[in-house]
């Protein structure tokens, strides 16, 4: 793509974000909601520095404290991610049944080196293909371990079951 279109891509993000903001302004949780859309406005699904600039700017907030949400919440991301989502549960319930396999035979299946878990929670392949993460709960502690792949729940999820999943998802087809 060209500088000229980059451009012109980035000013209708701006535009497009300049109207979410304008639309939610002044509702209850409007920070939220604005984040929320502004990442869906993202090629790979994170927000931008110059996004949360927009942001504070357009709601009138301290940079801080968009920045403060943002980085509450495990919902948003602020790195690109992958093509593919792959979330794995560390909670108690999952990691006694094996969810520490499940995030490590995630991670060397699709590449990834040198993810460490107790330094960041999510990992984005160099070729952009799939970002694993890790998230501390999702609440369903009885079908443990759970993963999440491109948004669809994965209960009592084995090894077997992640390597076919994966398998699948490299094919292009579904989970």
């Amino acid at each position: 793509m060209s500088a000229a279109s980059q451009a012109q891509v980035k000013n209708v993000e701006r535009n497009s974000l300049d109207a979410i903001i304008k639309k939610k302004q002044g509702r209850p949780g409007a920070l939220l909601g604005i984040l929320e859309e502004a990442q869906g406005l993202e090629e790979h699904r994170y927000l931008s520095e110059i996004s949360l600039r927009q942001i504070a700017e357009g709601l009138d907030l301290p940079l801080s404290q968009v920045y403060s949400v943002a980085t509450f919440y495990s919902y948003f991301n602020l790195k690109p991610q992958g093509l593919h989502s792959v979330v794995v549960c560390r909670g108690t319930a999952c990691h006694t049944r094996g969810s520490l396999e499940l995030l490590v035979e995630a991670v060397d299946r699709l590449g990834i080196e040198d993810f460490r878990e107790e330094e960041e929670n999510s990992a984005t392949t160099l070729d952009g293909f799939a970002t694993v993460r890790t998230v501390a709960c999702f609440g369903q502690c009885a079908l443990a371990p759970v993963v999440e792949i491109d948004g669809e729940m994965m209960s009592r999820m084995t090894v077997g079951r992640l390597v076919s999943a994966l398998a699948k998802l490299r094919k292009g087809g579904p989970k």
